[in-house]
């Protein structure tokens, strides 16, 4: 339908031109003597666009042809970024499938031809990182780096990647140092350092890459928490023979970074001091502060001093916990310590009868062994075997489950 309105136009144009030239009666005279002519006006109309059209077509076809060179050079430019783009996709999708080995033998192709050689060989030193073949990811980030210098900050990240899987972690820290200096340090590369410096052992750098990355949201808190939980736990077992170390340490925390767990770490190195005293204060000063269970159970283990006010002071904790197994075991110890057979042992069934727990069946048994009750303490001694056996099958059980 539109084909035919366009022809119906056409005839229409042309039907109008045609009573317009009817109806023009004018000539033009062209003089140069001693020659003379005379045409009509609609020929000369006629001859003039014509003339028009074909000059147009000869500069047309002129321009074309001087301008053909750099329409091939575009033609063949375009070509080489449709075969760069279709290389580098087939290389992203065998590393997305996981066929590294054809992955790095594309990029190898994609290099070997000149196609962003700096970017084939990241590429391919990436395919060897998952290959585990540290000798030919060298290669390549050696000659990514050499081909565009530009791309020295990526392959300082590949390789402190390749040197954290190979548990160098010391190099590792030396790549991300100079990657650094290249370009400063942002959210990735400082994941990396935290990684590495954990592999290293320096919890204070850990500490401190842990809060920066907290500070930018880049760890979720309870992530930054279990982290910096670990640098503190290892810190205070570094100082753990150096008493004025460790209590500084203790100090020097951040009381947004203290927890009941690092209270037990700090209050168990103490105790490997033999500084009692300071474990006690402690330990009691923590208790009163908020509660812990397992702190509670360090409490029997604390040495020296007045042992009877130890007890009262557990025995004042008492109301407010009466169902706390281990508040009731560190009660039976440090009676039984304190020969006193009877509050020992009613602590002690207290405390069995809310966890049946090996610990607890051992220490009746030397109670029943200090008051002559032989029996009993042999049936303590065969419980707490039992107790022992049901729970390495319940952790075997669970070690299965996992595997499953």
């Amino acid at each position: 339908m539109k084909g035919l309105l366009w022809l119906l136009t056409l005839f229409a144009l042309a039907a109008g031109l045609a009573l317009a030239a009817h109806v023009n009666d004018g000539y033009i005279l062209l003089v140069l003597p001693p020659y003379r002519a005379e045409i009509s006006l609609n020929l000369a109309i006629v001859l003039l666009l014509a003339g028009f059209a074909v000059a147009y077509a000869l500069l047309r076809g002129v321009a074309l042809t001087l301008a053909l060179p750099k329409r091939v050079r575009a033609f063949r430019e375009r070509r080489r970024r449709e075969r760069l783009a279709d290389d580098f996709y087939n290389v992203t999708r065998l590393m997305f499938e996981g066929r590294y080995a054809q992955a790095m033998k594309k990029a190898g192709e994609a290099h070997a031809a000149g196609n962003a050689p700096a970017q084939a060989a990241l590429l391919a030193a990436r395919a060897a990182q998952r290959l585990r073949e540290p000798e030919k990811q060298k290669l390549w980030l050696t000659r990514a780096a050499q081909d565009d210098p530009r791309m020295r900050s990526a392959c300082l990240m590949l390789e402190a990647e390749m040197n954290i899987e190979m548990c160098r972690f010391d190099e590792a820290v030396d790549a991300l140092r100079r990657r650094q200096e290249l370009s400063g340090m942002h959210i990735a590369a400082l994941r990396l350092e935290l990684r590495a410096q954990q592999g290293c052992g320096r919890w204070d750098e850990v500490l401190r890459i842990a809060r920066l990355l907290e500070k930018r949201r880049a760890l979720l808190p309870e992530a930054a928490q279990e982290i910096k939980f670990a640098a503190h736990r290892e810190n205070i077992r570094a100082r753990r023979f150096d008493l004025a170390a460790l209590q500084a340490y203790q100090k020097a925390m951040p009381a947004s970074e203290a927890s009941p767990r690092l209270a037990r770490a700090y209050a168990e190195a103490l105790l490997e001091l033999d500084a009692d005293d300071d474990a006690r204060r402690f330990i009691e000063a923590q208790l009163d502060k908020e509660w812990d269970s397992r702190l509670a159970g360090l409490y029997a283990r604390t040495r020296g001093g007045d042992l009877a006010a130890r007890i009262a002071i557990a025995d004042r904790w008492l109301p407010q916990h009466r169902d706390d197994p281990q508040l009731l075991l560190a009660l039976g110890r440090m009676c039984l310590a304190q020969r006193l057979w009877g509050k020992a042992q009613s602590y002690l069934e207290a405390a069995l009868s809310i966890a049946d727990r090996r610990e607890v069946r051992l220490e009746l048994a030397r109670l029943f062994e200090e008051t002559e009750r032989a029996e009993e303490a042999i049936q303590h001694y065969r419980a707490a075997a039992m107790t022992e056996d049901r729970g390495q099958r319940a952790e075997d059980s669970d070690v299965r489950s996992r595997d499953r």
